[in-house]
């Protein structure tokens, strides 16, 4: 078995699409010296992967022994049946953010036992070859969703392509899989774009009060519509379950803020600062206290890394980082996390070394 995960790990590999995802994980894998063969519909798609070291063309001849599917929602279907029927020996994985929908598309294939969905856990708001990054998996959660009729040796490469890849395997069932990208990335998106859809018309004077917090509230709704629009498509089950939820508390929340009912509504916020609290912390292990600390930096090269310098000086590990530019001013204010209780070190070290500080 050892042996067989190692074949389909080492290649050669194909992926089918280079976008940000196949490219990502092309690097990836050349990291590792595996050899990658790349196709997609756009030739200069591949050519730019190629170039960037994410492997070469897909030759005429030779079979892979694990194919990577990487296209849009609405294709995953036909290129898993593809791959399973043109490579009657190789493991077939997906990295759509779905995983039932392509699950029902293989259907009773004759090679449905080789075909075992996965989902990194790592995006961007860009998309194609040129947004990709041989690191974006490390560290994030992969998860591999086999179904009853999966072969175990397939499982097992699936996972040693998240392993590969430097991220971490999560094991799921695909139902369950569907369920919970509903509720940690769908549906949050959904809401991230009503919120930035009451922006799109507002007058300029109200959009000159902008801060950080409505950036990272709206972040996501950047990405690509037709994409989202066959995300939520194929995961709409479990979507319209959670939006019935957020409806309930849609008007929990409107009865609240209609009648002043302080109770309520503070109960409405304080579950959502528990959620906020449920999120893991860093590398996954439980959340740990954190603090702000802000800092004005001149709007000028050089002062962002003399911030980093001076910071690490202090010996505090800075574990996030947001900046928000000040409309009137030409500094902009640095947000600094930090663990709470080195908050008051890293402000007095700053301080010592002249920088504007806010408590």
């Amino acid at each position: 078995m050892a042996e067989a995960i190692a074949t389909a790990v080492r290649g050669p590999v194909l992926v089918v699409g280079t976008g940000l995802l196949g490219t990502s994980i092309g690097l990836a894998l050349h990291r590792q010296g595996v050899e990658v063969w790349l196709r997609d519909l756009v030739a200069e798609n591949v050519r730019t992967a190629s170039q960037l070291g994410a492997g070469v063309p897909a030759p005429g001849q030779g079979a892979p022994a694990l194919v990577v599917v990487c296209v849009p929602p609405d294709l995953l279907g036909a290129e898993i049946g593809a791959a399973l029927a043109t490579y009657p020996e190789a493991v077939v994985t997906d990295v759509g953010s779905v995983k039932s929908a392509p699950l029902a598309a293989v259907g009773q294939h004759p090679g449905r036992g080789r075909y075992v969905g996965s989902h990194p856990m790592a995006g961007s708001e860009r998309s194609g070859p040129l947004a990709a990054s041989s690191s974006l998996f490390d560290g994030r959660p992969w998860a591999v969703t086999p179904h009853p009729d999966a072969d175990p040796g397939a499982v097992a490469a699936v996972t040693a392509l998240a392993e590969a890849c430097g991220a971490t395997p999560v094991p799921m069932a695909p139902d369950e899989h569907d369920r919970a990208v509903a509720r940690i990335s769908h549906v949050p998106h959904l809401l991230a774009v009503l919120v930035a859809g009451r922006l799109a018309d507002a007058p300029a004077d109200h959009l000159a009060l902008s801060g950080q917090g409505v950036r990272d509230v709206t972040r996501v709704a950047g990405g690509d519509p037709a994409l989202w629009e066959q995300i939520i498509e194929g995961n709409a089950p479990a979507v319209l379950g959670l939006l019935s939820e957020v409806r309930g508390q849609l008007e929990l929340l409107i009865e609240a803020v209609t009648t002043g009912e302080r109770d309520q509504l503070g109960a409405l916020l304080a579950r959502g600062q528990a959620g906020t609290q449920a999120i893991p912390g860093k590398h996954g292990g439980p959340p740990r206290p954190q603090r702000s600390v802000f800092v004005s930096v001149p709007d000028h090269p050089g002062e962002l890394a003399r911030l980093f310098a001076d910071a690490g000086a202090s010996e505090v590990n800075i574990e996030d980082i947001h900046i928000d530019h000040d409309p009137g001013r030409p500094v902009g204010l640095v947000e600094l996390l930090v663990e709470e209780a080195r908050a008051d070190h890293l402000l007095a070290s700053l301080e010592s070394r002249g920088w504007v500080t806010h408590r």
